[in-house]
């Protein structure tokens, strides 16, 4: 089947001032042309477009999408497959709001005065999402998506923290340990394990007052959870170091805490990017982990090597936080092709 440029932009909706620039750009040009030389596009053509059009409502920029297209893992199944995933978020999104617009629905209904103020903090809450989030990573944030499942939880989870923090427990006290763990598993999980929606979560607690008021979770509360973690992981270390290497690191872990979910999340987008690990952006992204490595391991090698064996055998160590093994695959690389200069 060949259809020309007018019938294309009929179907699809588009106009043929866009097939034009699509064409003018190299993002997509006709097969073939007719004995008039009318531009005639083939089916795969058409599947081609199908990949713009998802891509360019997935965010991605006309700039970026060509060289997204030459990704060999982007087939036409994996793009629609990604397309149903995003629509289905989209449903629970539009359903949870659904829900809240029903319940003021009835109170409406019923003559009862509607308590505006938990909509409004909704709605607030909302916008300020909007912020630091795109709307494609939105439709993948649980913490967002799932709101009404999720934020009892959280309330519950606050709550125990708070009261531990009221009676004077200290982090190194074993429920608050347990309930640091908690915490750190819940992000994980809210956040899909994703470091780049994690770094713009962290980011929007640490610059947004209102969020921090509303949710309960303060600079002192995430203080608290975070010296209970770093108290956790100091007792599986010292399983692995001797006295002088625990007591540098207890000295030093975490005093740089707040760089690494940036970082993290710029190794995440590098990957997907289509970074290889012997280019100069990723030789500096190695750079940058090191150093932050460095901060509490130490400069000798026989102590990181320590370390590193201790999270290569504690789960416990890993499995809460936002790194996987594609990344530590891609920085120890990016270190060997440094080393290989």
């Amino acid at each position: 089947m060949l259809l020309k440029i007018g019938e294309l932009a009929k179907r699809t909706g588009l106009t043929v001032r866009a097939l034009h620039h699509y064409d003018a750009i190299g993002l997509l040009s006709p097969s073939a042309r007719s004995d008039a030389g009318y531009r005639l596009y083939n089916e795969a053509d058409i599947a081609r477009l199908h990949r713009i059009l998802a891509l360019r409502r997935f965010g991605l920029a006309l700039a970026d999408i060509g060289t997204t297209l030459t990704r060999p893992d982007l087939s036409l199944a994996a793009v629609v497959a990604r397309q149903i995933d995003t629509l289905t978020e989209q449903i629970q999104q539009a359903r949870t709001l659904r829900s809240r617009l029903s319940r003021l629905q009835k109170q409406l209904a019923d003559g009862q005065e509607p308590d505006l103020a938990d909509w409004l903090t909704t709605l607030e809450q909302m916008t300020m999402y909007d912020k630091y989030f795109s709307q494609e990573e939105l439709t993948q944030l649980p913490i967002y998506t799932q709101a009404e499942a999720v934020e009892p939880e959280w309330q519950a989870l606050v709550a125990q923290v708070q009261a531990l923090i009221d009676a004077g427990t200290t982090p190194d006290d074993a429920s608050a340990q347990a309930l640091s763990q908690r915490w750190m598993a819940m992000v994980k999980r809210d956040t899909a394990g994703n470091p780049v929606l994690f770094a713009k979560l962290n980011a929007m607690h640490e610059q947004e007052p209102e969020m921090q008021r509303r949710t309960g979770i303060t600079p002192a509360m995430m203080a608290f959870v975070l010296a209970a973690s770093k108290t956790h992981q100091l007792s599986i270390y010292a399983r692995y170091l001797d006295a002088d290497e625990l007591a540098f690191m207890r000295a030093n872990l975490g005093k740089r805490d707040a760089e690494w979910p940036p970082l993290i999340a710029r190794v995440r987008t590098a990957i997907d990017n289509g970074c290889t690990p012997d280019s100069p952006e990723a030789r500096t992204l190695a750079l940058a982990w090191f150093d932050l490595f460095r901060s509490f391991a130490g400069n000798d090698p026989a102590t990181q090597q320590k370390i590193r064996q201790a999270l290569q055998n504690e789960p416990e160590l890993t499995q809460s936080g936002m790194v996987d093994e594609e990344m530590r695959d891609f920085i120890r690389a990016a270190m060997g092709a440094l080393q290989a200069k």
